[in-house]
């Protein structure tokens, strides 16, 4: 295991600090975090940003104006877009890219990767379930129909739904398979309803009515949909490393200039202690992290599946990301609450990365059922 970055995985990550410097965290309509509160849409002048940057098409083939890296590299964008709550749909367009890129037919892989790459068709993911242990998952059926499938069923929280061009949709087979399905928005047999994510943005319940969907654009290779859970989940992993680490640098400078008693409170052994248990965190979620995107990218053998080490990372995420803002909040004091300061966002942000595709007791769960089924001698 090497966790030294390539020289392209390293060129990735400065234009991702380059697009993502001039971004402000709480640059949002309206400061105060209510529901409905941020905006309809995405960032499209940032999207566009990314798009010019090359950082869209980061895990697509050259043959598709790609560059053809792998997880790792998104890792890294990521972890920067976290910092300044880029509100982007980067992380499901790329993964969602990724699977494409792997397991596409070549007819559909030829219609739809160009355009990614170019930031002119936009994706998003409906994956609202954890870790294979939620009905929710895999909340379509997928019944085949002549030359193609017929959808049939109600997928919730779904993000960027209502401005995503595309939706990349897992579904289920009468026999227990599961597939996914590359959907337009606005396919006739789906609605869509509004919800309100944790942290303020606009979700959608996607339902599904006798949507008829071509071969060409369903992917039945059941390793398709565990691989693109997995990238997923580890791209959540990516984004709460980067939240914390920007919270616990607010936290550092604010607690190194806030003074009680005529001296900084980052001179208290109590204020010390926690920060200092809080980048123990950190550096446990950065480990585990880079271990899961590794495993991933390499399919190395181990003494658990690729699965193993995507659990692993997601239980110190979710736990580490909560007891970060946490301590942020009550180091801050009252300050931290004041909507005209960010640390709420991040706040919500944080909650919002700790449940998505499951919290911590979920992945344990995973974790657990992985280390029965294979011995570990």
């Amino acid at each position: 295991m090497d966790f030294t970055f390539t020289e392209e995985q390293q060129a990735a990550l400065e234009a991702a600090r380059a697009v993502f410097s001039g971004v402000a965290p709480d640059g949002v309509p309206s400061p105060a975090l209510t529901p409905a509160a941020v905006a309809d849409d995405f960032d499209r002048a940032l999207w566009r940003k990314l798009a010019d940057a090359d950082l869209l098409s980061l895990p697509i083939a050259p043959e598709h104006g790609g560059a053809g890296l792998d997880p790792i590299a998104l890792c890294l964008v990521l972890r920067e877009s976290a910092k300044v709550l880029a509100r982007v749909p980067l992380l499901e367009t790329t993964a969602a890219a990724h699977t494409l890129q792997t397991y596409a037919g070549a007819e559909l892989r030829d219609e739809v990767l160009p355009p990614i790459a170019t930031g002119d068709l936009v994706l998003t993911v409906a994956a609202s379930g954890r870790s294979g242990h939620d009905p929710a998952e895999l909340a379509v059926t997928a019944r085949p129909d002549g030359t193609g499938w017929i959808l049939d069923g109600t997928q919730t929280a779904v993000p960027w739904a209502q401005t995503a061009d595309r939706i990349l949709l897992p579904a289920h087979t009468h026999d227990g398979r599961a597939v996914l399905t590359l959907v337009p928005r606005t396919h006739p047999g789906i609605t869509l309803a509004d919800q309100i994510s944790t942290n303020g943005e606009r979700y959608a319940e996607v339902r599904l009515d006798s949507v008829r969907i071509d071969a060409r654009e369903t992917i039945t290779d059941p390793a398709a949909w565990e691989t693109l859970r997995n990238v997923l989940t580890t791209g959540i992993c990516a984004l709460a490393l980067g939240l914390g680490e920007r919270v616990l640098t607010m936290t550092s400078d604010y607690t190194s200039k806030r003074e009680q008693f005529g001296f900084p409170v980052a001179t208290f052994q109590a204020v010390a202690v926690q920060a200092a248990d809080r980048y123990i965190d950190l550096r446990a979620m950065e480990a585990t992290l880079w271990q899961a995107a590794w495993r991933i990218t390499t399919g190395s053998a181990g003494p658990l599946p690729p699965a193993g080490d995507v659990a692993v990372a997601k239980i110190w995420a979710a736990d580490g990301v909560r007891r970060v803002v946490q301590t942020a909040q009550h180091l801050h004091g009252g300050f931290g609450a004041d909507t005209d300061y960010p640390l709420h966002r991040y706040h919500a942000w944080a909650k919002q990365l700790e449940l998505s595709l499951g919290p911590a007791a979920a992945h344990e769960e995973m974790l657990g059922d992985l280390l029965a089924a294979h011995s570990l001698s």
